[in-house]
């Protein structure tokens, strides 16, 4: 372990794996705070480009889109209200926003804020209509969700919900008259003093950002969009920021609340419960084992560290802390084998400066796995995917359908994948030309409906 952050070195590194990966450009921020009362340590880096087709330099002052560790942010602002008085965990969204609409009137007041933030509401998570750029945007985007499909019963199992966020953020803007844009800039932005951080496109135009790419390595390709999300998405990943304004923030959650001056942003029982215990994810692989209030939590050989990922189109962020040693990582990258760069640095960072080495990779079992995939043939389906589970020459294959706009923002293709069995429920599959396997996981609910877990995301099992 050492005792001091050696700059050149994570610089070093970082070049070496990003080209490794085919990475086109990243920026990477390690934060560790002062021991009884000392200096923070803080080292950046930056390799790479901004942007393949002009050739623009990565720096540290450079922005990037941190696509869902926006959903802290917006839980944060939550939890401030919370600290208020202004409503409780346990307060029925309806009772906020009378205009709040799921199609049946039952689950509608079932709905809390809770389950908003734990994503366990059932509502379909991936809804990215495009309801304009006006002021008003999140206010038609709730007005929507009174026609969307319910993925699973209000509170019966955990699926990443998108959605719940927007309606999080509808939730701010009510209660504070502000829209979630101004709010969450007077709210956390000023206070932490960050200078670099950003929810509108004009806004993160004035600083040099980062370009997507849909693809990496020696021919990248630019994506055929900058932003390609729509302004109701905010709340759940429109933030732009770098990762030295990350890691103030995460700072702020280190330190039980304060911001670096001493001014205090949430209560130490809010920070707390942000990364407390709070349900269970059916699968423990992909992103952590549980979930908090906006974190999600992971278990690394037995030390309890917490965070936090994002993607956008063709950009990936990373956001990793544990508390025990006081240290944070932060990662932005616009393209090639995002994760696989995440795994690698992470596991020397960590290990080099906590002595802390980030769980084995999840992949199949050395000797092969038996396993019968019958019981789970079939087609299982939500508003924005098909997943088809079904035998291709004798081996058990997943067939995904992206449905919706995020489909046609990005052309995806329908993708196959053969599913390496692990335990007799789950299995794992690999997307061509990445290093990282995935976790599929079939389960039942106690009602007995039919489920698959995959993505992060919940998908129901269709009848007949």
């Amino acid at each position: 372990m050492t005792t001091t952050i050696d700059q050149p070195h994570w610089q070093s590194r970082l070049d070496e794996l990003a080209a490794k990966h085919g990475v086109p450009g990243a920026q990477l921020g390690i934060l560790r705070l002062g021991a009884d009362g000392g200096d923070d340590e803080l080292v950046t880096a930056a390799t790479g480009v901004l942007h393949a087709g002009t050739g623009q330099p990565a720096t540290t002052d450079s922005v990037w889109q941190i696509g869902s560790i926006s959903k802290v942010w917006t839980a944060t602002v939550v939890m401030q209200l919370v600290d208020e008085g202004r409503f409780a965990l346990d307060t029925p969204v309806m009772e906020i926003l009378p205009e709040f609409r799921l199609r049946e009137p039952e689950t509608t007041a079932a709905v809390t804020v809770w389950h908003l933030l734990t994503h366990t509401s059932g509502i379909d998570g991936d809804l990215f209509t495009d309801t304009g750029r006006g002021d008003d945007a999140l206010e038609k985007y709730v007005a929507l969700l009174a026609d969307s499909a319910q993925n699973h019963p209000v509170g019966a199992t955990w699926s990443y919900c998108n959605a719940g966020y927007s309606v999080l953020g509808r939730i701010i803007e009510v209660v504070t008259g502000q829209t979630w844009d101004q709010a969450i800039g007077e709210r956390l932005f000023s206070p932490l003093g960050l200078t670099h951080t950003t929810t509108l496109p004009e806004e993160a135009m004035v600083f040099a950002h980062a370009m997507g790419h849909i693809k990496g390595g020696e021919e990248p390709v630019v994506a055929p969009v900058w932003g390609g999300l729509p302004r109701a998405v905010g709340p759940a990943g429109l933030i732009t920021a770098t990762v030295t304004d990350v890691l103030a923030f995460a700072r702020m959650h280190m330190t039980g609340g304060l911001a670096a001056n001493g001014t205090r942003v949430l209560s130490e029982e809010s920070v707390a419960a942000m990364s407390a215990y709070q349900t269970d994810c059916p699968e423990k692989h992909l992103l952590g084992d549980s979930w908090g209030l906006g974190w999600f939590r992971c278990d690394w050989r037995g030390h309890r560290a917490h965070g936090h990922d994002g993607n956008t189109v063709g950009q990936a962020a990373f956001l990793r802390i544990l508390p025990e040693a006081g240290v944070a990582v932060a990662l932005t990258t616009n393209g090639g084998h995002t994760r696989d760069l995440y795994v690698n640095l992470y596991d020397e960072i960590f290990n080099e400066l906590t002595g802390v080495k980030l769980p084995e990779p999840f992949e199949p079992p050395a000797e092969p796995v038996t396993a019968d995939v019958a019981p789970y043939a079939g087609t299982y389906e939500r508003e924005s995917v098909r997943m088809e589970v079904l035998e291709d020459e004798g081996k058990p294959v997943l067939r995904v359908t992206v449905m919706g706009p995020l489909a046609e923002i990005e052309d995806i293709p329908v993708e196959t994948y053969e599913m390496i069995p692990v335990e007799r429920d789950v299995y794992a599959v690999r997307p061509e030309g990445m290093e990282s396997w995935a976790p599929v996981r079939f389960y039942s609910l106690p009602t007995g409906e039919e489920y698959v877990h995959y993505g992060a995301r919940a998908t129901p099992k269709k009848l007949g």
